[in-house]
């Protein structure tokens, strides 16, 4: 009998890649303003942090259809107005304020949006219990 697999068995995301121009400057900025932790530097242009189990990869682009800004990260925080004040004395440039997304059954969806040391768009999310 012959059995097709149903999926490629993924389970979870492993690493994420940010395109950095000065992987110094937006390593800096990860550890310093963001909070996550530094888990090593790779020879020149790599730098790699934890994000709750998620490996997040500062790195230059490769090739130049690769040097553009990387996809919205939504980085979940448990009191989005304490991430958003803690933040912005560390010179984090955001676009907006805290706000409210949607009121859902259980929760209340918050956002705010920042731009980090290299240009990307990231965001900060907070479910905010009911």
């Amino acid at each position: 009998m012959n059995t097709v697999a149903v999926g490629a068995g993924i389970s979870r995301i492993g690493q994420i890649a940010i395109n950095a121009h000065d992987v110094e400057r937006a390593a800096a900025f990860y550890q310093d303003a963001v909070g996550l932790k530094l888990l090593f530097k790779a020879g020149p242009g790599l730098a790699f942090f934890d994000c709750g189990g998620v490996r997040l990869m500062l790195t230059l682009p490769e090739k130049p259809e690769f040097d553009h800004p990387s996809s919205i990260l939504y980085f979940a925080v448990p009191d989005i107005q304490a991430a958003y004040a803690t933040m912005k004395t560390k010179g984090v440039h955001f676009e907006d304020e805290p706000h409210l997304i949607a009121k859902m059954p259980d929760h209340d969806l918050w956002m705010v949006f920042f731009r980090d040391s290299e240009g990307n768009l990231m965001g900060l999310m907070s479910e905010v219990r009911s």
